[in-house]
């Protein structure tokens, strides 16, 4: 018998109480994020695009903050890994997809939802592959452009374009139709991107990366969407970069 079933009966009330607590705390979090996707729905369908950008962002931290509770907490369940992939889907995937149709896709008519479609159907396969993949490939990296990096990109040309003015550029629909089928097939794509989780808050660090920390807290203050689009962009590039330098170095390390 177990140290809980050799409680008393009240007193195994409240730890179960206590400890459904604990499991509610990161699924919170899951939940917040799935409604800031929804948020950026409902303001997509009322023409507000720089709200609807903003709240992917949102999302986006939400869903980076629901597995750290979760581990620190020590409350990762079955339940909450399935409940973050479904509010992903939402925020990531159908958001985006609708919000970029809405804004710009909508005038090129079937070529505009086929595309909007194309970028949806990548994020479900690419939370379905990546589900199965927990465990099996190296955790420094991720296969194919993780979801919230796909819809940072989309969002983040909905935002900048709005809030310095961009969106009366001519053939701005045409930028929007290649953002957001390089986001969708990038997620789709065997390409590594860099997972960051080799980094560890709590090992030292030269004093010159605490400088680096604070510049870039300060662009970030700043122009916040300027900053975030341009590290998303880089970041949508770097696996590309970095399998054409390993193609590169392979095919001289052939020939020598």
């Amino acid at each position: 018998m177990s140290i809980p079933d050799m409680l008393p009966g009240p007193e195994r009330e409240k730890r179960s109480l206590r400890r459904q607590g604990i499991y509610l705390l990161p699924n919170s979090f899951t939940l917040a994020a799935l409604f800031a996707g929804f948020y950026a729905v409902v303001q997509a369908m009322n023409h507000n695009f720089e709200y609807a950008a903003i709240a992917i962002f949102v999302a986006m931290i939400l869903d980076g903050m629901d597995g750290r509770v979760a581990r620190l907490t020590h409350s990762q369940s079955a339940f909450g890994a399935e409940f973050d992939s479904l509010s992903d889907m939402v925020s990531f995937g159908v958001a985006p997809a609708l919000v970029m149709y809405e804004w710009q896709l909508r005038g090129l008519g079937k070529l505009g939802w086929m595309v909007a479609f194309i970028y949806c159907a990548s994020a479900a396969l690419r939370l379905a592959r990546f589900n199965t993949m927990i465990g099996v490939v190296d955790k420094r990296w991720f296969i194919g452009l993780p979801s919230p990096a796909a819809a940072a990109l989309v969002a983040g040309l909905v935002w900048n374009s709005l809030d310095y003015g961009f969106d009366t550029l001519p053939h701005l629909n045409w930028l929007a139709l290649v953002f957001t089928a390089f986001a969708g097939l990038s997620m789709v794509t065997n390409v590594r991107f860099w997972s960051f989780k080799e980094i560890h808050l709590r090992r030292k660090v030269p004093f010159f990366a605490l400088l680096v920390l604070v510049l870039g807290f300060l662009l970030l203050v700043a122009s916040p969407p300027l900053v975030l689009f341009g590290f998303f962009v880089c970041y949508g590039l770097s696996g590309y970069v970095g399998a054409l330098l390993r193609r590169f170095k392979h095919s001289r390390s052939a020939q020598a």
